[in-house]
């Protein structure tokens, strides 16, 4: 343990940390560093996140390289790119999220969604993927991380009857087919909220002018150079 830089008063202000390396597969040798850069993040995006959250937040980066091959969860191997271009990169969303039942449409290996739950554990949050495989590694992840909170779904959103609070989605097609497959799920005064690269074009904005309310919200994700939107609609009162 005498790796790990231990959590004072002073250091926490800096974004230190000293994690429990039990549990941990692949992260190994790198969990202090990336421990450290997780803290250090969360500090920047404002969020209180104790010390358990943040670890539960590695090890769902540790189960997802982990089992990346046999499920197929994503393209990035590199833990500490992971762990910025995943983990952090939902993390920025936290603090803009409406209050409310979530819904996360083509959830993936769980982003937003497992980040969300694991954040706001108030908060009941359903991700839905198509994919079986992704959501079977949703599934076990949640029970072995204790998120009572999140339930898994294999569906097709078309095939799905609940309404939510929130519908969240992330490098969703484009924004247009996003509201259109989202909005019959959402519950009257909810919030559609798209986790985009580049803002929305005009044209994309005036095709949905009409029936909702649209605000473009510029994400800063710490120790990422590249463009971040988070795309709020609400329905306009008819």
């Amino acid at each position: 343990m005498s790796d790990f830089t231990e959590t004072s008063s002073s250091s926490a202000n800096t974004g230190n940390i000293r994690i429990d390396p039990t549990g941990f597969v692949k992260l190994g040798a790198q969990l202090p560093a990336l421990a450290n850069t997780l803290a250090q993040a969360v500090n920047e995006l404002n969020l209180s996140l104790s010390e358990t959250q943040q670890r539960t937040l590695l090890l769902y980066l540790d189960q997802l390289l982990l089992w990346n091959k046999a499920y197929n969860l994503t393209a990035i191997t590199d833990p500490e790119e992971a762990l910025i271009k995943h983990i952090i990169d939902c993390l920025t969303i936290i603090t803009h999220l409406p209050s409310g039942s979530l819904l996360d449409i083509g959830t993936g290996a769980g982003m937003p969604a497992v980040i969300i739950a694991i954040c706001q554990p108030e908060r009941q949050c359903t991700a839905l993927d198509s994919n079986q495989k992704k959501i079977r590694f949703i599934k076990q992840i949640s029970s072995e991380l204790g998120l009572n909170n999140m339930q898994p779904i294999a569906s097709r959103i078309e095939a799905h009857e609940a309404s939510y609070d929130v519908v969240t989605s992330r490098a969703f097609a484009s924004l247009i087919d996003f509201v259109e497959v989202a909005q019959p799920r959402l519950a009257d005064n909810g919030y559609l909220c798209a986790m985009k690269g580049k803002a929305p074009s005009d044209e994309e904005l005036q095709a949905l002018d009409n029936d909702w309310h649209i605000k473009t919200i510029k994400l800063k994700v710490p120790r990422l150079h590249d463009s971040r939107h988070l795309i709020e609609l609400s329905y306009k009162n008819v």
